[in-house]
């Protein structure tokens, strides 16, 4: 079955960030024989200064497939992770969706989209939890983690809201590339443009420092912009810069 896990607040200005952890969350289901995970994405959240949060508010979230006799293991293993590595001062939360089993998904992604311009409270989060039977807890401090835990895993659910965590590691011998080779090279699995364009394969984009990929539709995409005056000919595409992915 397929699960959604987002951990959220567990870090502060010092310590290994929430990304991280949620990355070795992931390497441990793979490494136990518990299932597969997909990409870590990073969810930002409303900013606010009475919200508490290190340095941006947002919630990481990933995919595993598993089967059901791994769930409550997992769930076991990733509570005692997060007392034991969650930072000093940190108020962590934890949140694992079972896609399959929601009636009302709706309602969830509604709630994940309100945290983004919002304030919300842990009752607000606990009751829609309940109410949907989501598995929601918090493992230190406030607990105040358990908000984004929850907006996180529904930003997630959405299917088009985030970034992926890290950058994309892609090699070519110049600064252009194909969409076939970005395709066979990464997780993509998909190059558009902001402009709404999906790419063919024999496309050709122009490779900028921030390669980061989003979550747009449910897929893996890698967005770009058209080049208005185009230095070379065929190369119509390039990659975002930093400031167009942030939109994400």
């Amino acid at each position: 079955m397929k699960i959604l896990v987002c951990i959220d607040d567990t870090d502060n200005l010092e310590s290994r960030g929430t990304g991280e952890l949620a990355t070795i969350l992931g390497q441990e289901i793979e490494e136990q024989g518990w299932g597969k995970t997909f990409g870590v994405t990073r969810h930002q959240l409303f900013v606010h200064e009475d919200i508490p949060y290190t340095s941006h508010n947002s919630s990481m979230c990933f995919v595993a497939e598993m089967k059901e006799e791994y769930l409550n293991r997992f769930i076991d293993f990733a509570t005692d992770f997060l007392v034991r590595e969650s930072a000093e001062g940190s108020d962590p939360g934890l949140c694992v969706l079972i896609p399959e089993r929601l009636t009302q998904g709706d309602e969830l992604i509604a709630f994940g989209q309100k945290a983004k311009r919002a304030i919300l409270t842990k009752q607000d989060a606990y009751e829609l939890a309940q109410h949907l039977g989501i598995h929601l807890s918090e493992h230190g401090g406030t607990g105040q983690g358990v908000i984004g835990a929850l907006a996180g895993a529904a930003l997630r659910l959405s299917g088009n809201d985030g970034r992926f965590k890290g950058k994309l590691k892609i090699k070519s011998d110049t600064d252009v590339i194909a969409v076939r080779d970005i395709l066979e090279q990464t997780i993509v699995d998909m190059v558009k443009s902001l402009e709404g364009t999906i790419l063919e394969a024999d496309d050709l984009v122009k490779l900028g420092d921030t390669l980061k990929a989003i979550l747009l539709e449910g897929k893996c995409v890698l967005p770009v912009t058209l080049i208005e005056a185009p230095a070379r000919e065929g190369v119509r595409w390039q990659t975002c810069t930093k400031q167009q992915v942030k939109k994400f």
